[in-house]
């Protein structure tokens, strides 16, 4: 009996400290229970403000939009001037403009233009007789704005003696930078065979075959541009090995083969349609 007694001791010492090490072991998972809780409130936390701040990235986006359209209706009374050399208006630039005008478009204006603010764009090279720097002028009245732009696309670039004048409307920074993008995709669309226009302040439509679409994004219609040239690809590949009816067979086939045999059956590459495919049926 003592020699169970002294078997059973050092296991009943070991089980003590097993139990030991156990009891602390769940108080180490009962605190790593309570970090793993506060970092999930921390990361809904940081979720939380992250949505906020792309609710407010859309806002800003939403007003920087607005302000770029409030900037484009501000210059909408505004013309730029292209080819003008430098002093070549003299010390009255209403005056010499307001002539100018009346020659290069043949426009008789009633009552005479009037303009709230003329000048000159980029710094002042007064020594310079080369100088090309745009004239900007802010017109009174909107309906002589039409009247200039109108007249500039219709006759743009006016000549005058051995200059070329050309008028152009005002827009902001970012409008610009689209119309731009839009115009250097002319060439593409008149490779497709695709007609455009480009309207205020930067809205491209396009038609082809009748059907229209308007874009309000270059990136929008370089992706649609992909798209259909890789039809129109696709098509002259077709076209180039499969000149004839895609339902029937190659010209060179037909003529190197001989007569089918009457099985009763269309033969290979000859699929009956319309009405003939009606009667088969039927029968």
């Amino acid at each position: 009996m003592d020699r169970i007694l002294q078997d059973i001791l050092p296991v009943g010492h070991k089980l003590e400290g097993m139990m030991a090490r156990t009891k602390s072991m769940r108080l180490d998972i009962a605190g790593f229970k309570t970090q793993v809780t506060g970092l999930e409130q921390r990361v809904t936390m940081v979720e939380t403000r992250i949505a906020s701040w792309l609710d407010r990235d859309q806002e800003l986006l939403y007003l920087g939009s607005k302000l770029i359209d409030l900037e484009d209706r501000s210059r909408t009374d505004n013309v730029r001037f292209l080819g003008f050399p430098e002093n070549i208006e003299g010390a009255d630039i209403h005056s010499y403009l307001r002539e100018t005008l009346a020659k290069l478009t043949g426009i008789i204006f009633d009552p005479p233009l009037e303009f709230q603010r003329v000048h000159r764009l980029g710094p002042k090279w007064r020594d310079d007789a080369n100088c090309l720097c745009p004239i900007i002028a802010c017109l009174l009245r909107h309906v002589q704005t039409r009247q200039l732009l109108q007249a500039a696309r219709t006759h743009s670039p006016f000549q005058l003696d051995d200059l070329e004048v050309r008028l152009t409307s005002d827009f902001s920074k970012e409008t610009s930078e689209r119309r731009r993008a839009f115009l250097d995709l002319r060439a593409r669309l008149r490779l497709l065979d695709v007609k455009c226009s480009l309207f205020k302040p930067a809205r491209m439509e396009i038609t082809k075959n009748g059907v229209s679409k308007d874009f309000c994004n270059p990136d929008d219609l370089r992706v649609f541009l992909d798209g259909l040239q890789y039809q129109t690809q696709s098509m002259d590949t077709v076209c180039s090995i499969w000149p004839q009816d895609p339902l029937g067979p190659p010209q060179s086939v037909a003529s190197s083969t001989s007569a089918p045999e009457d099985t009763g059956r269309p033969a290979a590459g000859s699929y009956p349609r319309g009405r003939d495919l009606e009667r088969l049926t039927k029968s």
